[in-house]
């Protein structure tokens, strides 16, 4: 009787850390539709730091640095790191960084149409 006490404790203090560890789904700040395109040049980026070009990052307009934005192509989903300013080209939303564009797969065309998701 005491050993099954103690497995039934054991038990129910695994699903308290497990329910304690899980994190509700966050919702987005704010979303919707848009037109992107991908830069690959340059030495620095707006926030000052030096362009990687292989990089989850992106340029935008007035998305505060170090902002994270879920950007969906069909069905590829990347989250990039806001760390420039632009674009600047009418119509366009954000200017991603070679390797974001390359993980959703825009680098031929140099521009699609996107969802994105403000995530913070």
């Amino acid at each position: 009787m005491r050993a099954a006490i103690t497995r039934l404790s054991l038990v129910a203090a695994m699903l308290a850390c497990e329910a304690a560890e899980a994190k509700p789904a966050r919702k987005p700040l704010t979303s919707g539709y848009g037109v992107v395109s991908y830069y690959s040049h340059g030495n620095r980026v707006a926030s000052g730091r030096r362009f990687d070009p292989h990089g989850m990052t992106a340029a935008h307009r007035w998305l505060p640095f170090g902002s994270r934005v879920r950007i969906t192509r069909g069905r590829h989903s990347i989250v990039v790191i806001i760390n420039d300013r632009g674009p600047f080209v009418r119509g366009r939303l954000f200017d991603l960084s070679l390797g974001a564009a390359r993980a959703i797969g825009i680098t031929t065309s140099g521009v699609a149409n996107i969802h994105y998701e403000v995530l913070r």
